[in-house]
Order: structure tokens, then sequence, then C-alpha cells
């Protein structure tokens, strides 16, 4: 026991003459008190740094030491809110995505990794700093990106109007081969027995016949003994009834039948020419989602996946009556798991990497998402010609863009109204 005393006594003793000769070193403060988190001063000193470092790279003049720090901590305070966002739905990026992102930035930057490295230590931030800044953004960024996905509600009739104002700015170079069969108004028939008609051939045509043939044999138009063939033409130069009715179709669409006054029409699009043309690879694939909840971990349900894949493989069950019996994808699940087909582009990243790398009839491992943990397999791969629809995509896609970043801004105020913010002590900042 004394010998116990003793050597505590003599620790006590060289702890105290070390401390009264090493020079003082200022530990790191918390800055800003943000949720659950914190804000350090030594954030704020980095940021700092890297803002001075940039400027003084391009000669750009910065606004007063007070209105910069400023600056610096309400931006410090929603990257943080967007982080704490993004561990709440159980964002991870693993070390594979950072790589590739921490390429990407030394790509744009025209420089090897090395050089990259150097950059930022010049800068005055150690490498793993730097890669845990860019893993925490891009957390952030696919939390953002998820969370608004989910307030934006995009309506046909807005794509259609967007699509319709885009294909008239394109109309002057775009140029048809167009078929006509007309089936005229007479005594002999009437407009009822007519329309009937018109719609049988339309049905004959979809399943194969040729158009030409039918329209040789049936129409009473101008081109009929031509098999309907008008030539090339772009829709000015068309009938304002044919012009009518061409939207966004494709090579090989059937349009009609449609009604004039002398009758019933139908058109072929034979063949397109100047109108931009989309091949995509559209997946068909199934899965089973698990939630995780307080009773049931992460852990606890890629076990119970795992255990899935073991009995689909053991001929114990099959995949479908797995996702039916499990899955908390309702929609899917009373498909047997099957999504049907879509573009990868459609799913989250985890999900889209899955479907666009798995073999055709493989089942994946277990891996999370923000909507849970899922296992995948991938039924069918087919390209399909999206050139009827690629306005429509285009007019889709600058829509979401408005729309994502009006909600973009909406919720990043929300978040940050209704996060618990406060300032501990003195934040002016002289570096």
């Amino acid at each position: 026991m004394k010998l116990w005393k003793k050597t505590l006594i003599s620790l006590a003793a060289t702890c105290s003459v070390s401390t009264s000769i090493a020079a003082p070193v200022e530990l790191d403060k918390v800055s800003v008190i943000v949720n659950e988190g914190v804000i350090l001063q030594s954030d704020i000193d980095t940021s700092m740094k890297t803002l001075r470092a940039n400027a003084k790279k391009n000669n750009q003049a910065l606004p007063p030491q007070d209105v910069l720090v400023e600056q610096v901590l309400e931006k410090l305070i929603v990257d943080t809110i967007q982080t704490q966002e993004a561990e709440r739905i159980g964002v991870r990026i693993d070390d594979n995505r950072l790589n590739e992102a921490i390429a990407e930035i030394a790509k744009n930057n025209n420089q090897t990794i090395d050089q990259l490295t150097a950059s930022v230590a010049a800068e005055g931030l150690s490498y793993s700093a730097f890669r845990e800044q860019v893993r925490k953004e891009l957390a952030a960024s696919e939390a953002r990106n998820a969370l608004v996905r989910q307030r934006i509600n995009i309506l046909p009739a807005e794509v259609d109007n967007l699509a319709e104002i885009l294909a008239q700015e394109t109309n002057a170079t775009v140029q048809y081969k167009i078929g006509h069969i007309q089936l005229r108004f007479s005594d002999d028939q009437t407009k009822e027995e007519l329309e009937v008609q018109a719609t049988e051939l339309v049905e004959e045509l979809n399943s194969g016949k040729d158009f030409s043939t039918m329209a040789y044999t049936y129409s009473k138009g101008p081109k009929a003994l031509q098999g309907g063939d008008w030539g090339w033409m772009r829709k000015e130069e068309m009938p304002t009834i044919f012009a009518d009715q061409i939207k966004l179709q494709n090579k090989g669409s059937i349009i009609g039948p449609f009604r004039s006054g002398v009758g019933f029409h139908i058109l072929k699009i034979e063949d397109v020419k100047g109108l931009e043309t989309v091949a995509v690879t559209e997946v068909n694939a199934r899965h089973i989602l698990l939630k995780p909840t307080v009773i049931l971990s992460d852990e606890g349900a890629k076990s119970q996946l795992n255990e899935f894949i073991r009995r689909i493989n053991a001929g114990e069950a099959t995949f479908g009556d797995l996702a039916q019996q499990h899955s908390q994808d309702p929609g899917s699940a009373v498909q047997d798991g099957e999504l049907g087909y879509q573009t990868p582009d459609l799913y989250v990243p985890e999900f889209k990497h899955q479907v666009e790398t798995l073999e055709k009839g493989t089942i994946s491992a277990p891996f999370k998402t923000v909507h849970g943990w899922h296992i995948v397999e991938v039924l069918d791969r087919r390209e399909v010609d999206r050139t009827d629809s690629a306005m429509k995509n285009k007019a889709y896609r600058i829509l979401f863009n408005r729309k994502f970043n009006e909600e973009a801004g909406a919720w990043l105020q929300e978040i940050r109204a209704s996060a618990f913010v406060e300032m501990v002590g003195d934040n002016e900042n002289d570096n």
C-alpha cells in the first residue's frame, strides 16, 4: 500500500514538473453547438485558411473579417445539419466511392492524386482531413438528393407542354417520311362502321401487316397508288391535319385513327431525320427490402437477408415467395419483388450500382441504401429505342432541375430554422 502511494506521488510530481517546463499548448475548443453536434474552432480556422488561399489564387478580394467569419460560420452550420441528416437516414460513403470522387476532383483540376495531395498540404490541410471532408460532403449531397426528391412532383401535363415547346424549337430541322391511309365517308357505311374498320386496320398494322399494301388496298387518299407514301417533309410542309398529330413519335410509329371532315386517317412514320435519338438499357430486377427498427438492427437485417440467400440457393424457398412474405416494399412485394423494366438512373446510387453490374440471374450480397437493407436479382436486360421520348426526357430533366433547385433551397431553410444552434464564446477569427 505504501509502495502504491509513493508511486502515485512520484507520478504526480513528474507531471507537475513536466507541466511547468513544457510550452503551453492551446487546446481546440467548441465554437458552435448544432443539435447534438459541435463545430470546433479548428473547423473554422481550416475553412478560413482554405477560403483565403482560394481567394489569393484567384485574385479575389474578400469582405471584412466580421462578415467573412459570419459567412463561414453559417456555411459550417448548414453543412453540419446536412451531415446529421445523412447520418439520420443512414447514408454511408465507402472508401471506393470516396476514392472515385477524389480522382474526379483531381481530374477536374488537371492534377494527379499526388499533385492534389500537395495542393491540399499547401493550404494547411492534411490529406486524411481532406478525405474526411470530401466524405462528409458526399454524404450530405446524397442525403439532400434523397430527401429533396421526395418533395418534387412533376405532372405529365407539365412535361408534355414543355416538350411541345422544345419540339417547336427543333422542328425546323426535323424531317419525317410519312405513310398515309384515308378511309372516306360514304353512303355505303355509317360513320361508326367506318371507325370500326379504321380501328381494325390499326390493329393489323401494329401486328406487323405491311403499310403500303394496306394503303393500296384500302386508302382513298391522294397517295393511295404510291402505297400512301408522302415522302420526306418537315412539319410546316405537311397538311395541317398531319402536323397536328405528329408530336414526338419515333420511326415505325402508327398514329390514329383520327377523324377529319372527309373521313378517318392513319399515319405511319416510316423514318425520321434530325431528331435526337436515345437508346437506353432497361433492367428488370426484383428485390427484398428489410427496414431496420428498434428491434431489428442493421446486423440483424443483413443476417436475415443472408439466410434468405442460403434458402433460395438450397432450393428451400423461392425469391418470389420470400419477397411476398418478408419484403417491406409493398409495391413490389405483391409482384414477387419484381420492379419491372426500368432505367437504372431511377434508383438510388447503391441500388443503381447493383442492377448495372450484377450478372443476369445472380443474387447480390445484402447492401444498404437510404431505404433499408436489400438483396436484388437481375432478371433481364434489354435495349430500348427511346427516340419517341427523347424530347419528353429532356423536358422532364429541365423541370426536375428547376424544381430540385427550388425545393433544395426551401429544404435547407427548413432544416436550418428547425435546428438548435448555440454560439459558444467569441467566434472572431484573426487567421
